[in-house]
């Protein structure tokens, strides 16, 4: 058992929060059920993941984004089932924007089909059931590859990451919101109280379920910082790579070009 931060994106293949696993085929089951527990209350588990501020980050995600408003462009979102990023991105467009939501789990993808239909943004997206770390979409078809809050709970972050670069076109942008390593000296020792105190607590009560909530706190410890993840995308192919913090470091945007 650690609780050390991972160096590189191979270090969360046997990682389940602070335990460690046989392999990636045991920790992709024991995310999976976690997922399929929290789906019906994926907002709820943000909003105290966050403090409510998730929604101002997938908005900020959306904004460096700035996906275009001409027909054709085509974006995929990876482990996006419930399609709070999908749909600001084709509402960010005008309408314009395609875009194929794909998730491992099929509970989340069957909350964000239904909700989908309510905004009537059904004829815009796709929800396809799939595994981040082996994409089935054929390659170089998409202008942007968006992930949020997804690749710490991926097995074997490389292959997802070098599967974002083979889908996007020569050109095209890879943009991913993920909870990170607070850079502020006080704001950490209160985001760690609050993250190994509070949220599990909250989590039993609002929700029945501690252990969840306990492991996606754990995750968000063991991912690598900002600088190591960096180097992971630079690893997978990508270039002009950087970040952007969000709230101290609680959360980072990280972007990347295939060119």
């Amino acid at each position: 058992m650690s609780r050390s931060r991972v160096t590189g994106a191979e270090g969360m293949e046997t990682t389940y929060g602070f335990e460690s696993v046989g392999g990636a085929s045991e920790k992709q089951a024991r995310v999976n059920e976690v997922f399929h527990r929290v789906a019906e209350r994926y907002d709820l588990m943000n909003d105290l993941m966050s403090g409510g501020l998730h929604r101002i980050w997938k908005s900020a995600m959306v904004s460096w984004l700035a996906p275009s408003k001409r027909p054709g462009w085509r974006f995929v979102d990876v482990a996006g089932g419930t399609g709070d990023i999908a749909f600001r991105i084709v509402e960010a467009s005008g309408g314009a924007a395609t875009g194929t939501v794909l998730d491992i789990n099929g509970s989340m993808l069957a909350v964000g089909a239904e909700r989908a239909e309510k905004r009537k943004l059904s004829d815009n997206l796709t929800f396809v059931e799939g595994n981040a770390e082996k994409l089935d979409l054929p390659d170089g078809v998409f202008d942007a590859y968006t992930i949020a809050f997804g690749i710490r709970n991926v097995p074997r972050i490389d292959l997802a990451l070098a599967e974002a670069f083979r889908v996007l076109k020569p050109g095209g942008r890879f943009l991913c919101l993920e909870f990170s390593e607070v850079d502020l000296p006080v704001l950490d020792k209160l985001y760690e109280a609050w993250s190994f105190k509070a949220i599990p607590a909250i989590g039993k009560v609002v929700a029945g379920d501690r252990e969840s909530y306990e492991y996606l706190v754990e995750s968000i410890r063991r991912f690598p910082n900002q600088a190591n993840f960096e180097t992971a995308i630079r690893q997978a192919g990508f270039e002009r790579v950087t970040h952007r913090n969000l709230s101290g470091g609680i959360a980072a945007m990280h972007s990347g070009w295939k060119l």
